[in-house]
């Protein structure tokens, strides 16, 4: 079984995404940053490592790496502790060069919201109150 997990994901500028992740108030491991990747830290287990695109290619073993901004491979989603909390990040994500990539989702129980990251990478926030999931 797996005791962490490691998302990593291609930028076309290093330093423009650390400022704004940072703005969103994530925190970075300086042990796994450099000029090549920085280590942005999800929980105590769950990072994202962003790597510059050259650098990122190392580790692919193809010729190339798709474009964010005009195709999607996945959606990184990641949960936080209230409906409020989705709201002030993405939010702040909009007012920091993030696009909008949906309109918030409610199911009572569950609420979600995304955004594209100024790299077009998709980000997807996510609050679920599992003491209201309908019980069928």
């Amino acid at each position: 079984m797996a005791t962490g997990i490691y998302v990593n994901l291609p930028v076309k500028d290093l330093k423009r995404t650390t400022e704004f992740w940072e703005k969103l108030d994530f925190k970075f491991n300086p042990d796994f940053t450099d000029d090549n990747a920085t280590c942005m830290i999800i929980t105590n287990d769950s990072y994202v490592m962003f790597l510059k695109e050259l650098f990122f290619k190392d580790f692919i073993g193809k010729k190339v790496i798709s474009d964010s901004k005009t195709s999607t491979e996945a959606i990184v989603c990641f949960s936080v502790q209230s409906r409020q909390r989705v709201e002030d990040l993405i939010n702040t994500a909009l007012k920091n060069g993030a696009a909008p990539s949906n309109k918030p989702q409610d199911y009572g129980w569950m609420y979600s919201w995304g955004f594209q990251d100024p790299d077009g990478h998709l980000w997807e926030v996510v609050f679920m109150d599992e003491a209201a999931i309908p019980k069928e």
